[in-house]
């Protein structure tokens, strides 16, 4: 009886001092899901490439959604002269108490029109036209409640028909890569035998590394992750480009119901991993690495336009002082309607000028001197 007591002494002991040690920042990630959670997401989504390769119907496909309600397919004479725009549409999804706000940024008329020189200039302009807002917002006074409108990824779709991309995709990508994460996609995927599908994707991949273009790079999974997700990322990096089917029709096939497309040969399931890459694509761009996608266009690409934006200003401003300078310059090298303090300033200006010249040309001199000595020592040892 007594032992008994003490024990349960002993385990009060050891909670009451479990308790004193808890300070309580273990709840941070409930606290930052919550807040997060509350808040939203947001996410934008690019979608270029010329019609009739199921761009529309894909991303109907991925969200279960539809967002081209009225759609207007122009005929061919109609895109003779076609010149490619923007259209946006917004959908709110929620999925177990999650909202995500998606926007998705289409490009009709892309690649339609006989002469595609000027195509890529559209989609170009409109992707440094939301980074200048956002930078524009960040940098004045009210920075609580910024919109972001940045792309986050831009799916691209290359037609199943050819040996590998064209030259005017080519080109696009060229000049979006360092701007925006590309994830390139083959529409219509369906038209071709696995064989064809694994040749066109070695095409592909070897006329981007020839062309230096750098799609969208999946991170490294960490050490403690476990082996089905490592495996899960091997699959889908060996999926890129991924080669699609979409489809809005729910079949019955033999009493099961399947997201597919019926021809007269058979069904294509469109959520089977042997017919297309459809849920290997949505589980990238949805469910492990969307916060990745937005992580790196706020990292990388961002950065790279606000250092760029912040390079320009400087050199503006410096023009700008230089021009200063000259106009207060007098006959005797000042003008005397400047202040004591701005004439020394200006002094002290020119002397570092100086000084940097001089300092410039010890550097040559002696970088010359230890060339001439190695010179002499190689001359010396074949000697």
């Amino acid at each position: 009886m007594r032992s008994t007591e003490l024990r349960r002494k002993a385990t009060k002991t050891s909670s009451v001092d479990r308790e004193r040690d808890y300070i309580g920042f273990a709840t941070l990630p409930e606290q930052v899901h919550r807040k997060s959670v509350k808040r939203g997401f947001d996410f934008t989504l690019m979608v270029v490439g010329e019609s009739g390769l199921g761009k529309s119907t894909l991303i109907n496909s991925l969200f279960l959604g539809d967002l081209y309600k009225n759609r207007f397919i122009p005929n061919v004479e109609d895109r003779i002269e076609k010149t490619t725009r923007i259209e946006k549409k917004t959908m709110d999804i929620e999925e177990k108490g999650v909202r995500l706000r998606l926007t998705v940024v289409d490009t009709p008329g892309f690649g339609d029109a006989i002469n595609c020189e000027d195509s890529w200039r559209v989609c170009t302009a409109y992707i440094d036209e939301q980074f200048r807002q956002y930078f524009t917002d960040e940098s004045g006074l009210n920075r609580r409640n910024i919109q972001d409108n940045r792309v986050h990824c831009c799916l691209y779709f290359v037609p199943p028909y050819g040996h590998s991309i064209r030259q005017m995709d080519i080109d696009l990508m060229r000049r979006l890569h360092r701007k925006v994460n590309i994830v390139l996609v083959i529409g219509k995927a369906d038209c071709l035998t696995q064989t064809e599908i694994k040749k066109l994707k070695a095409r592909i991949l070897q006329d981007l590394e020839d062309n230096h273009i750098q799609l969208y790079q999946f991170p490294d999974c960490d050490s403690d992750e476990d082996e089905e997700f490592k495996q899960q990322d091997r699959e889908l990096k060996a999926s890129i480009p991924f080669a699609v089917v979409g489809s809005n029709v729910i079949l019955d096939i033999a009493g099961k119901k399947v997201r597919g497309r019926q021809y007269p040969w058979g069904v294509v399931d469109v959520e089977n991993p042997l017919h297309s890459d459809f849920i290997k694509l949505r589980t990238m761009l949805i469910s492990t690495h969307m916060q990745d996608l937005k992580d790196t266009t706020q990292d990388v690409h961002y950065e790279n336009f606000r250092a760029q934006c912040i390079s320009q200003i400087s050199q503006h401003a410096l023009r700008e002082r230089g021009k200063l300078k000259r106009d207060s310059m007098g006959s005797n090298g000042f003008d005397s309607s400047i202040t004591e303090t701005d004439r020394l300033l200006l002094q002290k200006d020119e002397e570092i000028r100086r000084m940097q010249d001089m300092l410039t040309q010890m550097q040559e001199r002696l970088k010359a001197t230890h060339l001439l000595e190695m010179k002499k020592n190689d001359s010396v040892i074949d000697v």
